[in-house]
Order: C-alpha cells, then structure tokens, then sequence
C-alpha cells in the first residue's frame, strides 16, 4: 500500500508536466504588431465625423419634425403661416416621394387601394346597384356623311380629328377615329358626374351634402369658383351645376375629392365597360394626360336613358345640367333651329371637343362626339367642329 502512494505522484506529474510545457509554448508565440497607417486612419475618421455630423444637421430635426413630434408630441407642433398647396398646382403625373411621417401612417395619402397604373388590382368590393353600360347597336354606316366628312378634313390638315355620330332611329353610325385616345380636356367632367350620381344611388352620399371651400380646393383655368371667398360652403348640387355649365375646375376637383380621388372615377369606368377613359391629374389638365375617346364619351351618353345604369333621379339631373352648358359656340352653333343639345365642351388649347345628344324639332336624335387636335389655340379647330356639326345635322334631319 505504501508502495503505491509512492509512485501516484510521480504519475500524476509525468501526465501534468506536458500540458504545462505546451501551455507555455503557446504563450511563447506572439503576432506580428501591425502599424496603422496614419494616412487610412485620419480618412476613416473624416468619413465617420462627416457621417454623424450630417445625420446630426439633416436627418435627426427631419425625423424629429416629421416622425417623433407628430406622432408622440402633437399638441406641441408648430402652426405654420405657409399658404397651404393648391392640388391642381402640384404635378401629380410624377410619383409622390415618401417621407417618415407616411412611412409611420401609411394609409394617409391613400385614395384607393384598388387601382395602380390605370389598372385593377382587386375587385371593387362596392356591391353593384345597376348592370354595367350596354353599347350602342350598329346597323348600316352612313357613308355618305362620312364622305362629306371626309373632304371637310381635307380642307383643315392642320387639324387631326376624330368623330362619332350614331342615329337612335335605325343605329345608322359615322366611325372617324372613334376608338384613338385623345385628351379629354373638360368632357372629362362628364364621366365624374354620372360617377357622382352612381355612387348617391350607392348611398354613399346624397345631392345634398355640403362641402367647404378651402383655398386647397381653389383651381386655375375655367370656372369662377376659384374666386369664391375660402369657407364657404356648397352643396353637391351646386357644385355639379357649376361643374358642367360652367365648366369649373375647383367644382370639379373638390367632387372627385368627396367621391374618393381620381381613382375612384377610373374604377367606375372600368366596372361600366368604358376601357380607355381615365383620369390622371386633378384639373386643369393643361398636359393633357387626361385621356378618352370618342367612342367612350358616346357610350356613356347613350346609357344617360338607361334605366338599368341610372335611375330615374339621377338621370333628370344630369340632362338638366347638360342642357344649361353656357359655351354654344361648337356643335350647338352648328345645329338647326329649335334643336335642343344636352352636351359638355373641353378646350386645353391643343384639344377642343364637344360631345352629347342632339334632340331635333322633327323627333330625330343622334349622339355626337366630334375631338379635334389642333395647333395651340388655332381658330380652325371651332370652324372645323362648326361645319362638321352643320353637314351631319343636315344629312340626318333634313
């Protein structure tokens, strides 16, 4: 036994002594000191110094300003005497940067979920009320009127025009161009009516809610409202009134806004068949990028006496505004006497148009949508709608 505990330590120390010398070996190995480049060391720290010092200047108040304080302080901001942005103003065919404040509220700017780049994205979960438009029926073209037409263009080359006329009596029909887009201009204003009355039959509003104005509303170019004292408020019958007989821009602007913005009007369009009227920038469109056809504004016209699209409320506004339209100087000023016109015009000055329904003394009735792209402001483009307006008057009625 003795024996034995003399020998354990030397055994414990043969297994011990090893690892020692290779614990010391190990400490014995040292890397190589690397000297630092003063050069690459005083160019990191400016990058770092420049980086903290702009995010310090630029981004820190921006996200403060636009983040931190309207989301957990907004008692405490600011009240701005800035004008506040007229939206016609604002050039909305460009895409609409976003900041922290719309990335914190993401559903702020939104007007409709349903609609990217003119194009459905989901099915409107609007329930439909009425059956979608129904197209005119054709028969035979009148190709004589059409050669008549014709040889009027050819007396106008500057202006390049399109031109649909069809005959309730017999479906008789003139096609020049109907289904090529052009700028809508202010016949655009008719779509965004018949869209305002679709959407009171929806009960989403009722022709007599009211709407203030404010100077954000408040557009250039056609109409007087835009002159109107900021407060005041209107009704949407007396806004719809003033946006086709007066062809006001602010009316209009202000409609769509109530309805839901400019996509609200293009999915309408779309659940009525109407496949390339659109609306892309608040009004005045002086780009034109407003689009339609002659086609389409027709269709929409011929639907008017549709009871399956418009009820009867709905559809006695809408002629009574568009028989009241106060610019007659286009095809109105080609029609006989005693015809009656229910229409809406458009100028941009590039594009001057006139569409509706001529009801004439003898009972005859015929849809007309004359587009004519012209110079800028060149006077031919209203002779040109004039004389066509008188040749198809007369080849149909006598």
């Amino acid at each position: 036994m003795y024996a034995y505990q003399q020998q354990r330590p030397e055994r414990r120390l043969h297994v011990v002594e090893p690892q020692i010398k290779r614990q010391r070996k190990r400490k014995a190995v040292h890397k190589p000191v690397v000297k630092k480049n003063p050069i690459v060391e005083f160019f990191r720290l400016v990058v770092v110094f420049s980086f903290l010092s702009a995010f310090i200047y630029y981004v820190f108040p921006l996200s403060f300003e636009r983040l931190i304080q309207k989301v957990f302080f907004p008692d405490k901001l600011p009240v701005s005497t800035k004008t506040e942005p007229n939206m016609a103003m604002k050039d909305w065919t460009k895409p609409v940067k976003a900041d922290l404040y719309s990335i914190a509220n993401p559903v702020t700017n939104y007007l409709s979920n349903d609609m990217f780049n003119n194009r459905l994205l989901l099915t409107p979960t609007i329930k439909k009320t009425h059956s979608e438009v129904t197209t005119m029926y054709h028969t035979d073209e009148m190709k004589e009127l059409k050669t008549q037409l014709n040889a009027l263009m050819a007396e106008y080359p500057i202006i390049k025009p399109s031109i649909y006329v069809w005959e309730y009596e017999n479906g008789r029909y003139v096609d020049i161009n109907g289904d090529k887009i052009y700028s809508a201009a202010s016949i655009i204003k008719l779509p965004v009516l018949v869209r305002m009355f679709k959407s009171i039959e929806a009960n989403q509003m009722t022709i007599y809610d009211e709407m203030t104005l404010t100077d954000y509303y408040k557009s250039p170019g056609s109409g007087n409202l835009q002159y109107a004292q900021t407060g005041r408020k209107y009704t949407l019958d007396e806004l719809a009134k003033t946006m086709i007989q007066d062809s006001d821009n602010t009316s209009t602007n202000m409609i769509m806004a109530k309805m839901g913005g400019m996509d609200d009007v293009n999915i309408g369009l779309r659940d009525w068949g109407i496949s390339k009227t659109y609306v892309r920038t608040w009004l005045p469109d002086l780009k034109g990028t407003n689009k339609t056809t002659a086609v389409d504004i027709a269709k929409i016209l011929y639907n008017l006496d549709n009871p399956g699209f418009l009820n009867i409320n709905s559809r006695e506004y809408i002629i009574d505004y568009l028989s009241h339209v106060k610019n007659n100087r286009l095809i109105a000023a080609g029609l006989g006497e005693g015809a009656l016109f229910v229409h809406k015009t458009g100028d941009i000055g590039t594009m001057l148009g006139d569409a509706g329904i001529v009801y004439a003394q003898n009972g005859k009735k015929y849809i007309v949508v004359i587009l004519a792209q012209r110079p800028y402001n060149a006077p031919q483009g209203k002779d040109f709608i004039v004389k066509a307006s008188s040749l198809i008057y007369k080849y149909i009625v006598g």
